[in-house]
């Protein structure tokens, strides 16, 4: 079955992220469902597609909205969905009768949080707004003194109010002063930009970092010393290389050592995530999160089209944004970084429309707007596998959460107790051609947040393994954190990402300290 998830970022009146609404589809080619065996496969998507990964990997703590048809607001789906962290968003088409009131009322004593999608005034839809705790307002469709009225009828009854489709400097603005609580929109991704602004050094530092790191031969040298000039990224990359992510006897304390250790390839990925939070530094989190998502997403696509340069993808993804990060029109903010004729041709749209990476991209946008046809579409241009693609967009959005907090996760497991175990495990992976592999690992050490292993083969860093042996206690998936080779074999560091290894020990097992 095929599964595509897709977020939009919710924001409230500070710029904070609020929560993330939740699109999915299981049927493209139909959006309506018609009886219980479709309701039971709905079922099935929400549990594949969200829970394999983690409703928490998706959201990272925040509300969770899900759009809600008639048939799966009577159909008992939201038993499997946390109440705590759901908000119910019941689409405009849903008929208010009396049965759908009372179903909304149950959920709503159970603990649901109910949201109005695309609310207009209407009598029949006054029942629910007794029990909404949010509505919101298509700011496009709406006129200004519908809306006002909407905000000084609902809001006084403790209904956050929250606009839809901001899209535009002006319409932020006007939703602000009108007293909206809460905001959804194009905007929080492409601000409106001020022409001639001046960079502040610090990020000039950064997209100079950026620049950089694109050319084919790196520079290591020059590398250390636009990092050493800003104490946060020197202090960054030293916490970086001593941290468990690389197998080391000793630590390192020089910049120019530090950069050769980290190599070629993970350096660029390491200067992306430095230098990402200090552009955004006065913009709100999700932009960072979403240029993270979006670089890694363009990437693994461009990787199943068949794209030989797949890196392009992910620079193609992470510049995407650049003009909100820095305040500069595109096509200057473009220029600071001098990136490749391709990627620069994508994002400013002169490239021809038979382009692959132009469709990658185009991909990734109707994707992150639910717009399921044009996804289908453009995967069928790429030859990518519908299936593949929900896949790689999970797969990216829990990249991006752990990248955002690699520092301080690597850190913390370096002090966790390793204990040597005697034993194999067969893990499964997927190479870089999305053919399933297996490899049967000989087990080192293993702790409550990882473990290290021998195997046979390369498995790439960054690659997403499944550990699961209940005679060791271990169980869940990881991603590898590094891949060296010694001894005729691979020595492969594993981080768990979602459930791990638990005490008791397999007798085998010995302590051997931190």
């Amino acid at each position: 079955m095929d599964v595509f998830v897709a977020r939009q970022p919710i924001f409230d009146r500070k710029g904070q992220l609020y929560g993330y609404e939740l699109l999915f589809r299981s049927d493209l080619d139909n959006n309506e469902f018609d009886g219980s065996e479709a309701a039971s496969a709905t079922m099935q998507v929400i549990a594949n597609s969200i829970f394999s990964i983690g409703l928490e990997n998706l959201v990272c703590g925040k509300k969770a909205f899900f759009n809600f048809n008639r048939t799966l607001l009577m159909g008992g789906l939201l038993s499997i969905l946390p109440k705590e962290s759901v908000v119910v968003e019941i689409l405009e088409s849903v008929e208010p009768d009396a049965e759908i009131v009372t179903a909304c009322r149950e959920l709503y004593a159970q603990g649901y949080t109910i949201a109005l999608d695309d609310f207009v005034r209407d009598p029949r839809f006054e029942p629910l707004t007794e029990i909404a705790k949010l509505i919101k307002v298509d700011m496009r469709a709406t006129a200004k003194t519908e809306q006002e009225h909407l905000l000084r009828t609902y809001q006084p009854r403790g209904i956050a109010m929250l606009a839809e489709k901001v899209e535009t400097r002006e319409e932020f603005d006007w939703a602000q002063r009108a007293g909206y609580d809460l905001f959804q929109g194009y905007f929080f991704t492409r601000p409106v930009v001020v022409r001639g602004r001046q960079v502040p050094a610090c990020k000039a530092t950064c997209l100079q970092l950026l620049r950089e790191v694109q050319h084919s031969d790196l520079d290591f040298k020059k590398l250390a010393a636009l990092i050493s000039r800003d104490v946060s990224l020197s202090h960054k990359l030293l916490q970086y290389v001593n941290s468990a992510l690389f197998y080391r006897a000793v630590e390192v304390r020089s910049l120019d050592h530090c950069v050769v250790i980290v190599g070629e390839d993970n350096i660029r990925h390491w200067v992306a995530l430095a230098a990402l939070p200090i552009l955004a530094k006065d913009k709100p989190g999700e932009v960072v999160t979403h240029s993270l998502v979006r670089a890694r997403f363009c990437e693994r696509l461009a990787q199943l089209s068949g794209i030989q340069e797949k890196e392009l993808g992910f620079l193609m993804g992470l510049f995407s944004l650049l003009d909100a990060l820095i305040d500069l029109p595109l096509e200057e903010a473009l220029l600071r970084v001098n990136l490749p004729p391709a990627i620069r041709g994508v994002l400013l749209g002169t490239l021809r429309e038979d382009d692959a990476l132009k469709n990658v991209y185009a991909l990734v946008c109707r994707y992150e707007v639910g717009d399921w046809d044009a996804v289908t579409a453009f995967a069928a241009k790429l030859k990518i596998q519908a299936s593949a693609i929900g896949a790689a967009y999970a797969e990216s959005a829990l990249w991006a959460q752990q990248a955002l907090h690699l520092t301080t996760q690597k850190t913390d497991s370096r002090r966790k107790v390793r204990h040597t175990v005697r034993g194999t495990l067969s893990i499964p992976w997927e190479d870089a051609s999305g053919r399933e592999r297996t490899s049967t690992a000989n087990l080192i050490n293993v702790s409550v947040s990882g473990l290290q292993v021998l195997v046979a083969e390369q498995i790439p860093v960054s690659t997403y393994v499944t550990c699961n042996d209940a005679k060791l206690g271990i169980s869940g998936r990881g991603t590898v954190r590094y891949c060296n080779f010694s001894k005729g074999k691979y020595l492969i560091g594993i981080e768990f990402i979602g459930g791990g290894w638990r005490e008791p020990l397999a007798p085998s097992a010995q302590a051997v300290g931190p």
